[in-house]
């Protein structure tokens, strides 16, 4: 029997790879750059800190089928995520924005939820339709906050203003009446990989009937060659962009080393407020586990978004606008993409959605059990 090819050596690739392995496929797995574990990569900088190469990835789901999938692979050290936002007096606040936020920003003493509630109810404007995230936000939390803490962050994020932005991309930040400060407080598990992305990618893809070649970048000839292809690939380039080219942001990630009593602020990643290029920053010495040596210095990060094609085509964020043009030019990609059996899109650049990590393993794992369905009905 042929061997199924997996373009990509990321979440989606890995999982679909090790699925399909595990069910007595040969499995040869390709990807471009020289490293698995997709922008999930890490590695231990001479700091001897270790870093997230394409930004800080935090584990966190409620679905416990992927949370025992993943323990097969690695240890699970818990962490919950908290973010400030750094204002423009030097002051940090919580984000999302919760209770102490709210007081700090506008000096108000709001003692309860009842008493937040009613006043972002007076922050709040008159919306009729909702069209955008601009509305959204004005109907929610009004003026202020919408310029303070999403006007700037949107515009350095995306390069577009807040009413071409489509309104589910800041509806999934919630504004909390308490002072709840975690990040992700409704999630049952969160962790990170006790020893690292990169250990848990090598444990994954670590089968006999797993074939993996780094720096290969995905030909159309290969197709010939394999039983079926799960491709992990922007599916515009798949077809050489001849529809047009579906936009992604990207990231320049900024790194520095400095010494380890330097204060970075009061959480591991802080947010920027302000107008200039760059959106947050990440002190890895306060993620747990990360510190890997004692050299009395750290590293830190600072993140600059940017057009991909200004960042040799990395491709991290799809651009999803409120007319949604380019969700429907992917749509005609898709339709293509069905013409053809014997290939399956997968993962962010394939399905071009912004998914996170228990997405897109929840999403393989689906897809493979779906997959093998098929073949047995064939056969």
């Amino acid at each position: 029997m042929k061997p199924i090819l997996l373009v990509g050596a990321g979440f989606a690739g890995a999982v679909y790879a090790r699925s399909l392995a595990e069910h007595g496929y040969a499995v040869r797995v390709i990807d471009r750059r020289a490293h698995l574990g997709g922008n999930a990569y890490d590695e231990v900088s001479a700091e001897g800190v270790r870093v997230h190469r394409y930004g800080p990835h935090l584990f966190h789901t409620n679905n416990e089928q992927v949370v025992e999938w993943l323990a097969r692979f690695t240890g699970l050290t818990p962490y919950e995520h908290k973010v400030t936002a750094l204002l423009a007096d030097g002051r940090h606040v919580p984000l999302p924005v919760n209770r102490t936020t709210l007081n700090a920003v506008f000096g108000v003493n709001l003692r309860d939820e009842e008493e937040v509630r009613r006043f972002l109810a007076g922050q709040a404007e008159q919306v009729g339709e909702i069209r955008n995230a601009r509305d959204h936000l004005h109907a929610g939390i009004g003026r202020t906050l919408t310029d303070l803490f999403f006007a700037p962050y949107t515009k350095k994020m995306w390069q577009l203003d807040l009413h071409e932005v489509e309104a589910v991309v800041v509806r999934r930040i919630p504004i909390r009446a308490d002072d709840e400060d975690r990040y992700f407080p409704r999630d049952r598990f969160q962790f990170l990989p006790t020893d690292g992305y990169g250990k848990m990618f090598e444990r994954i893809l670590a089968h006999p009937d797993i074939a993996v070649e780094l720096r290969t970048p995905f030909r159309h000839e290969m197709l010939a060659a394999h039983l079926h292809c799960f491709n992990s690939m922007p599916i515009d380039e798949f077809f050489d962009c001849d529809l047009g080219a579906l936009p992604y942001r990207s990231i320049r990630f900024h790194h520095s080393a400095c010494r380890d009593d330097l204060d970075s602020g009061p959480t591991a990643v802080v947010n920027f407020t302000d107008c200039g290029p760059y959106t947050r920053r990440t002190d890895w010495s306060r993620l747990p586990g990360h510190r890997v040596a004692r050299t009395g210095w750290k590293t830190l990060t600072v993140e600059e978004p940017c057009d991909f094609r200004d960042n040799g085509m990395e491709r991290y964020y799809p651009v999803k606008t409120s007319d949604g043009r380019f969700d429907r030019l992917y749509e005609r990609y898709k339709e293509r993409a069905e013409q053809l059996p014997a290939l399956t899109f997968i993962g962010r650049c394939g399905t071009y959605q912004y998914l996170d990590m228990h997405q897109v393993i929840n999403q393989s794992l689906a897809g493979v059990r779906t997959w093998l369905a098929g073949q047995a009905q064939a056969a």
